[in-house]
């Protein structure tokens, strides 16, 4: 019996199609600091990489969970880095947004607390249902509906009676 060959170099170029865009802005969400993303983009797919050389994911949607789990996990790493913690950050960065309405929404995303922020991100930018979330961050399903509720309250307090199309 011949061992089975996986072509790494295939898998990861295929992940990194599928995926690069999704991990840039999870990290982007929390790093708000293109050198900080990139290294964290980097490690994301280096572990990718280390990850399939040993196993296989079930399906497509766990592998693209673990992405998403080890992408906010590496961040909470730079974050929480004695590095991060000792050096002040630049306020008031213009995102690399072309939309001035996608702008100013993903500003106000930004700006929400860490556990309004990641649903918003999940459920909308990424298309995840309530379960989904649930599992992935590891929280009760009404933790995520209520979440999800206050998030959508705290953005629509901050963009005021501003006339939007914004659906939430």
């Amino acid at each position: 019996m011949k061992p089975k060959f996986i072509d790494i170099n295939n898998e990861i170029e295929i992940a990194l199609k599928k995926y690069s865009d999704m991990v840039y802005r999870i990290c982007y969400l929390y790093l708000h600091n293109n050198t900080e993303v990139d290294d964290v983009f980097q490690e994301v797919f280096l572990k990718l990489l280390q990850h399939k050389s040993k196993t296989a994911f079930e399906n497509e949607e766990h592998e693209k969970s673990w992405i998403i789990r080890v992408t906010i996990n590496k961040c909470k790493d730079v974050l929480k880095s004695f590095w991060k913690k000792n050096i002040d950050s630049i306020e008031n960065i213009e995102l690399p947004f072309e939309d001035k309405a996608e702008n100013e929404l993903m500003q106000i995303v930004l700006s929400l607390p860490e556990k309004y922020k990641n649903v918003i991100y999940l459920y909308y930018y990424e298309d995840y249902t309530v379960p989904e979330i649930a599992k992935m961050l590891k929280k009760n399903e009404n933790t995520v509906y209520s979440n999800l509720r206050r998030a959508r309250a705290l953005i629509k307090k901050k963009l005021g009676g501003k006339e939007n199309d914004y659906s939430f």
